[in-house]
């Protein structure tokens, strides 16, 4: 994931990012040492005690810009992007996904997950990106996911994990995919 910001969203242009279900926050951490400005990058997460360590693991190694904040990403208001009436540029996710379609199924007996697409859009401003890791989704899944339904993300690009072959079919073990949000049509 790291690789694929560094080569489609380059540091100088200071964007604003922001990872759901950042855990220990690993990811943003690494794109601290790529170069990325840490005051513009925040993690949330469900989980007061993942947050509580991700701010003891930044202090340690002296990431201490790089803000965390106990969130319900489908339940609660997402922080605002660091800079005043602007959106995220970059959202982020390596798994939350994959664990909110675990979930318990609603009333209507849909997927919990079938809400997320429509937040990260939300999130979003014009021509910004989703890069989304998962190991429950294939990439035409993902790809069904987020650009069908009206969500309003358009496939960009994909990263390329090493593949497997069994019974003749070749596949990989983990999908990570690019999507971008169109800029407005004036």
């Amino acid at each position: 994931m790291v690789d694929w910001v560094l080569k489609h969203i380059p540091s100088e242009s200071k964007p604003a990012i922001l990872e759901i279900g950042s855990g220990n926050g690993a990811l943003l951490f690494a794109l601290v040492e790529g170069g990325y400005d840490p005051e513009a990058i925040v993690g949330i997460d469900y989980s007061s005690d993942a947050v509580q360590l991700a701010r003891l693991v930044g202090a340690g190694k002296g990431c201490q810009g790089v803000r965390f904040k106990v969130c319900d990403f489908l339940r609660e208001e997402v922080p605002p992007a660091p800079r005043p009436g602007e959106r995220w540029d970059l959202v982020l996710d390596k798994g939350t996904f994959d664990a909110i379609a675990l979930g318990e199924r609603e009333e209507d007996g849909r997927s919990p997950a079938a809400h997320y697409p429509e937040r990260v859009v939300r999130l979003l401003k014009d021509g910004g990106f989703f890069l989304i890791t998962s190991c429950n989704f294939t990439e035409e899944e993902l790809k069904s996911a987020f650009t069908q339904h009206g969500v309003g993300l358009v496939y960009h690009s994909r990263v390329q994990h090493p593949t497997f072959t069994f019974g003749g079919r070749s596949g990989s073990m983990y999908a990570t995919v690019a999507f971008q949000k169109p800029n407005a049509i004036s």
